[in-house]
């Protein structure tokens, strides 16, 4: 693939308000006007340059909007204050009362409960499949269909999905493909694929240091201004806007994403090929074992590898827990939700970030008691790191000595 995402973010220049190699933050929620046609013009959209209200928008958010954008190839992008901000927003704008959404079974917890639990108070039903078998996803089309929904690597089972073949499907059906590329910003270009919409939650890697929550919506302008319209735009009535000083603080993250990812990747192949050696069950589309590995393979940007994340599965929640709770002590991670922290982070998706997913459907998909999704840290020496782990296991009898 000859799309270069790292170069169309370096390629944007810009200069603050006196010089400054950042960005000038607008640190102001309300803007103000030399006449009043100006803000009339403003409030219809025809006054190009011209902020009225930080809801609408505000310089910093357009920055790092076009910063996004271009990382992932669409005309445009507008950021949110959370990942479910811009996940919400998206479904009820392409979504009306009788419609119906096809969704990949295995997506983060909170965007399932939205499908699950939310949208059919406003009659919009959604089909939960496997998305890894294009057979099923087009047995679940219906003629109320609009969107097919999916994460580029799922959450937490890292199942891959085909978008090249799914945005087929959604150009023979006249639907939208919806992708969430939060595993795999760099690795994975949906847009490029053939994604109407890409959408990102910024809280995980693109921020990378777990001190802010943010959201992005990926895609055409004319949708974009359809988020955006005052009157009926889901981004603008929902109010889901990013504050200018986290959009400031993301925007200067995002340009050392590149090297992140790569030594997120880095880490990750290698203890993966450890661990599976080791004759634990892991998931990992880097290794080969992965039933979508070579999937995978067709559709990355190869400089940034496989991505951070990665599982094991210990047998029981008890053992899951005991060694989650023993590589806190030793200083490995912490045992924590969310993803992208220079620090490694653990946790057993059943119980927490996947919790809202029944247990019937949970042990249906593949999501056992057992199972410790890992969020590879940004390690130098990750054989040290190896090391510490496998004498944790060992210690508690997951490993034999």
């Amino acid at each position: 693939m000859s799309f270069k995402p790292a170069n169309n973010i370096q390629d944007l220049q810009y200069f603050g308000e006196f010089g400054g190699v950042n960005p000038s933050i607008s640190d102001s929620s309300t803007y103000t006007f030399l006449s009043a046609k100006t803000m009339f013009d403003t409030f219809e959209g025809n006054a190009d340059g011209c902020y009225l209200y930080s809801r609408h928008s505000s310089p910093s958010n357009l920055y790092l909007g076009e910063a996004l954008a271009a990382m992932e190839g669409t005309e445009t992008a507008n950021v949110t204050a959370s990942g479910m901000g811009a996940i919400t927003a998206v479904l009820m704008q392409l979504c009306n009362a009788g419609d119906h959404i096809v969704s990949s079974r295995t997506i983060y917890g909170g965007t399932y409960a939205f499908l699950k639990n939310f949208t059919p108070k406003f009659n919009i039903k959604t089909s939960f499949v496997d998305i890894t078998k294009l057979e099923a996803v087009e047995a679940a089309i219906t003629p109320n269909t609009k969107v097919i929904y999916c994460e580029a690597v799922s959450n937490p089972l890292l199942e891959i999905a085909d978008i090249k073949s799914l945005s087929q499907l959604t150009k023979k059906h006249g639907l939208q493909l919806i992708v969430d590329n939060t595993f795999s910003p760099l690795s994975i270009s949906p847009a490029v694929l053939g994604a109407d919409v890409v959408i990102h939650s910024l809280t995980k890697f693109i921020n990378g240091s777990s001190d802010t929550v943010g959201g992005v919506i990926c895609g055409t302008q004319e949708f974009i201004n359809n988020l955006r319209n005052v009157n009926n735009g889901a981004a603008m009535l929902f109010g889901s806007t990013m504050d200018s000083l986290r959009a400031a603080s993301i925007l200067k993250n995002l340009r050392t994403l590149h090297i992140r990812m790569q030594q997120h990747s880095k880490n990750a192949l290698y203890l993966a090929k450890k661990f599976e050696s080791d004759s634990l069950k892991t998931v990992y589309p880097g290794l080969d074992s992965h039933a979508s590995h070579e999937l995978f393979k067709t559709m990355m940007n190869k400089n940034y590898g496989f991505g951070g994340m990665l599982t094991i599965d210990v047998g029981s929640l008890d053992k899951a827990n005991e060694l989650m709770e023993l590589m806190q002590h030793k200083n490995l991670g912490y045992l924590a939700v969310s993803l992208g922290f220079y620090k490694t982070l653990f946790s057993a998706p059943g119980t927490s970030t996947s919790s809202e997913i029944p247990e019937e459907e949970q042990k249906e998909m593949g999501l056992s008691d057992g199972l410790i999704r890992f969020s590879i840290g940004l390690d130098d020496d990750i054989e040290r790191t190896y090391q510490m782990i496998k004498t944790c296991m060992v210690e508690l009898n997951i490993l034999e000595h």
